[in-house]
């Protein structure tokens, strides 16, 4: 064989894109208490209120326009967009918590899901978290899982290097580590392939995040974010049923393809609590392979059947549009539906999400 199977090569990507889905974690601003998600995830991969009384980390200079027509940062709450991360960090000793809800629907399979952002402001300009994942897979021709399953759990940590400050060029800038480990279900499934929930291997994924703000000629402000990223996949032993695509009688390994995730995300603050963002991505991914043999059989006298599966490679482009409602310059709640268009390799999807975040 030389290719992976259509059908559960969707299930791979509806079952572990739910999971793995960068949907934004609010981020972390700076200095006071509001909320930010952390993309997503992002998820983002992760977007946090804005920390600071009302998602700022300062105010107008004296010289600047008037505040009548200049939109003061303390006047803007944010939730953070669906999927890009902040570069914010958390102050020390402070936790953000940012549950979110989805379902990645694609025409033969829905990847329902749940992932929640625990993070902890450790040090000055340091924040670690924890992100656990859950989910449940339904499909149209097969078995829907058997019940609501562990995905792969991500650990992350962040170091801001520059803040933005009004009056200078220079965003907030931050450097992020994260580690998924292979927590979830992916092989020896049976007759159940969705109940996959996981990859089965260890990944490290090394992000560069990046905010700034402007002010637009009514004087409200447009925060923006741009991030980049990059992860490198081990290799997992495999065996029998997988997510990726293997038969019962197969033993062997599969080797996931590097990944490269883009995001650029704008958020206009429309009045205080309320807030429009959209999230424009870009996403490639190296080809998965799969080598190993069949095994049924092994105890015969012929040969094991060698087998090998190439995913190909695969590039998306989406779109994320959300609005934000924040109660208080720390409670705030997401809802917004990520678009990804079909490609070669690409399975088209329309995940729907909401989150929300709390900082305290």
């Amino acid at each position: 064989m030389n290719a992976l199977n259509p059908w559960r090569s969707c299930l791979l990507l509806g079952g572990l894109i739910a999971l793995s889905l960068p949907l934004s974690g609010r981020a972390q601003e700076s200095a006071g208490v509001s909320s930010a998600a952390q993309t997503g995830v992002a998820v983002d991969g992760s977007n946090p209120l804005s920390w600071v009384t009302g998602g700022a980390d300062g105010t107008a200079n004296a010289d600047d326009v008037s505040q009548t027509t200049r939109q003061s940062r303390d006047d803007a709450w944010w939730t953070g967009p669906m999927l890009a991360n902040s570069a914010e960090t958390l102050p020390p000793g402070h936790f953000l918590i940012e549950p979110y809800l989805y379902d990645v629907h694609s025409t033969h399979a829905d990847g329902f899901g749940s992932r929640a952002y625990v993070l902890y402001g450790l040090a000055e300009n340091l924040t670690v978290g924890l992100i656990p994942i859950v989910g449940y897979n339904r499909v149209s021709n097969g078995p829907n899982s058997s019940g609501v399953g562990l995905g792969d759990i991500e650990v992350q940590a962040q170091y801001r290097l520059t803040e933005f400050h009004e009056g200078s060029w220079m965003p907030t800038i931050a450097i992020q580590l994260q580690e998924t480990l292979p927590t979830g279900r992916y092989d020896q499934l049976g007759a159940r392939s969705s109940n996959g929930f996981g990859g089965g291997a260890y990944a490290t994924t090394l992000a560069i995040n990046s905010q700034t703000y402007f002010w637009l000629p009514n004087g409200r402000i447009l925060r923006m974010r741009f991030n980049v990223s990059k992860t490198f996949s081990n290799k997992a032993d495999v065996q029998g049923v997988s997510v990726y695509g293997t038969g019962n009688g197969f033993s062997g390994s599969a080797a996931p393809g590097n990944a490269v995730f883009v995001d650029a995300a704008w958020e206009y603050s429309l009045t205080q609590r309320w807030v429009l963002a959209l999230d424009a991505t870009y996403s490639h991914n190296s080809n998965t392979r799969v080598n190993g043999y069949d095994v049924v059989d092994a105890g015969s006298t012929l040969p094991l059947l060698g087998i090998q599966l190439d995913s190909g490679s695969s590039v998306a482009f989406g779109l994320a549009p959300a609005i934000e409602y924040n109660w208080t310059p720390n409670l705030g709640v997401l809802l917004g539906t990520r678009v990804i268009l079909g490609n070669r390799n690409t399975t088209a999807t329309i995940t729907p999400a909401l989150a929300l975040n709390y900082v305290y």
